[in-house]
């Protein structure tokens, strides 16, 4: 298992370092007696300023993994203002993302197809256990705002006699000045993950 203690160091050092009201302003996070009001993927939880403590306190089993956390200060700790552009991008289109496109090839866009490439409509149903939305493209996409500023878009084509089934998942043109390119591959593969277990869970 990937030691990710010094991930979490410097994570940690990037959200004191920033002021709580600028991170509460630019994150879309209300921020009440110095918690930050955080909701992620369906879960529901305070961060503390300075300390970067999450309450409820994480599970080393739990379903906010230590790579999460470290998302969300991540997060947290970029108040650079940033507006939506409205427009699709790849993964290849952010910074340097050609560089690590295998990489989240294989760790979200395969998943995402071997679970729902066969079962469009599943997708759907388990993006909207953690409030995505569907959208028009291919057989079957959906948004989900894994943060407030992070949309990312999932699509699914279903296979056929000719063809086997195939997806993408796509970014807001002005992702790479909210989180590290390197940050959507993790990010992805666990919003994949999460769906997966909802869908899992709902048979």
């Amino acid at each position: 298992m990937m030691n990710y203690t010094a991930a979490q160091t410097k994570a940690l050092e990037m959200f004191r370092a920033q002021a709580p009201e600028e991170m509460a302003r630019y994150s879309g996070y209300e921020l009440k007696d110095n918690r930050f009001q955080v909701r992620f993927l369906g879960q529901e939880f305070e961060v503390e300023y300075p300390s970067g403590k999450f309450s409820p306190e994480p599970s080393p089993e739990g379903e906010l993994p230590i790579f999460a956390q470290i998302l969300v200060l991540h997060y947290l700790a970029n108040t650079k203002p940033v507006s939506e552009e409205g427009r699709l991008i790849t993964y290849k289109e952010l910074p340097g993302g050609n560089i690590y496109i295998q990489p989240f090839t294989n760790r979200a866009i395969r998943p995402l197809v071997q679970q729902f490439g066969e079962n469009p409509a599943g997708l759907i149903e388990a993006a909207a256990k953690i409030g995505g939305e569907p959208v028009r493209q291919g057989d079957a996409a959906v948004l989900v705002r894994a943060f407030p500023r992070v949309p990312v878009t999932m699509v699914i084509w279903g296979g056929d006699d000719e063809f086997p089934a195939s997806g993408n998942i796509l970014f807001d043109a002005s992702a790479g000045e909210v989180l590290h390119t390197e940050d959507f591959a993790v990010l992805t593969s666990f919003v994949v993950a999460t769906m997966k277990r909802l869908a899992l869970n709902s048979y």
